[in-house]
């Protein structure tokens, strides 16, 4: 086997792994199942995946982490410099993108991992989704654009709303995701009380 081919083999079993382990989470997964999905025989895995399945999903895993990083940072940039542009970009990339499933990620495939192992990758987590959102909120704090708040708490809340929002079943939804995502995050910047210089 030459070396390119050698290299594109092990990206389709990276590819494969990093699909079936955010689909069905790390103990659902076994080698045999990244094998059967890139159609190699399962001790052929061992070439590519020589340390074995936890080492395979702590790569994936920071692989796509570090994806969502550069896209969520990317989308923040292009947006306009205020509060509900830069959120509505981020929420609207992540929508876009295979769901992330932070919260099953947390709960349970850290703990089914090696203490060094979770903490690198929850590390990574937190600066490749939690920092770029938590920066929104700041730097809107900054220019006078919303009182100062526990950016972490905001930034979490608006990735389980947007996780959730990603999980509902198209024939549940009444309307797009984004629109939905986009009329919660003016709840968020703007509140549920009526403008108190509206007109009634």
């Amino acid at each position: 086997m030459t070396d390119q081919h050698s290299t594109e083999a092990r990206a389709r079993v990276l590819d494969a792994a990093e699909q079936l382990f955010s689909e069905h989470g790390y103990k659902s997964v076994t080698l045999r199942d990244i094998a059967k999905a890139v159609g190699i025989k399962h001790a052929s895995l061992y070439h590519h995946a020589p340390d074995g399945k936890e080492a395979l999903f702590v790569e994936v895993t920071e692989r796509g982490l570090r994806r969502h990083q550069a896209g969520l940072e990317a989308a923040i940039q292009q947006a306009e410099p205020r509060i509900e542009a830069q959120l509505e970009a981020a929420a609207h990339w992540l929508l876009a993108q295979p769901v992330l499933d932070f919260g099953r990620m947390m709960s349970s495939d850290m703990p089914a991992i090696g203490e060094v192992h979770a903490r690198r990758l929850s590390e990574i987590a937190y600066a490749s989704v939690m920092q770029p959102i938590q920066q929104i909120f700041r730097q809107a704090a900054a220019r006078g654009e919303i009182k100062c708040a526990n950016a972490g708490l905001l930034a979490g809340g608006l990735l389980a709303l947007v996780e959730s929002i990603h999980h509902l079943p198209a024939h549940i939804a009444t309307q797009p995701k984004t629109g939905m995502v986009d009329a919660w995050i003016d709840v968020i910047v703007n509140g549920l009380r009526p403008n108190p210089t509206t007109a009634y």
